[in-house]
């Protein structure tokens, strides 16, 4: 081979090794502090829920009954309700296998879904992975990593 064709070689094996330490970096900052804001311009404005008063046969909040944050707790009546790693979220997970926006629980209506926010390991109810919106009834258990959380009335 000559010099040439080995100094090419090696200055391509260098840019992908770039490439693949940059795109650590940019999965490990994002999971440390979280997914970048909307630019300005851009910027979506979120949706307001109307505010529900549940009937009786209604969740009115939601428990952590498993995991390392086991008692923690949020009430529906502030909802949407963010659940992940995140200093934003309504309840904090410390859980290694949860995303720091891992998933959300809204109301729709008298009905309360909770949706995944393209997680890496997934949100469950039961034992079903969400691929969309779900709905949930007072007794359904959500897992997020090792974490389950319930709704209780």
């Amino acid at each position: 081979m000559s010099e040439l064709t080995l100094f090419l070689i090696r200055i391509a094996y260098l840019a992908i090794l770039w490439i693949f330490v940059l795109s650590a970096v940019s999965v490990i900052r994002s999971d440390m502090f979280g997914a970048r804001a909307p630019e300005s311009g851009k910027e979506r404005k979120p949706r307001k829920q109307p505010k529900i008063r549940s009937p009786k046969s209604q969740p009115t909040h939601v428990v952590v009954v498993e995991g390392t944050n086991t008692g923690a707790r949020a009430e529906l009546a502030d909802a949407p309700l963010l659940i992940g790693r995140g200093s934003d979220a309504a309840i904090r997970l410390d859980d290694d296998y949860a995303s720091t926006r891992h998933a959300r629980i809204a109301a729709s209506g008298d009905q309360w879904f909770v949706e995944d926010l393209g997680s890496t390991n997934g949100t469950y109810v039961g034992a079903v992975r969400l691929t969309q919106p779900t709905t949930l009834t007072v007794g359904s258990r959500i897992r997020i990593g090792k974490t389950i959380l319930e709704l209780r009335k």
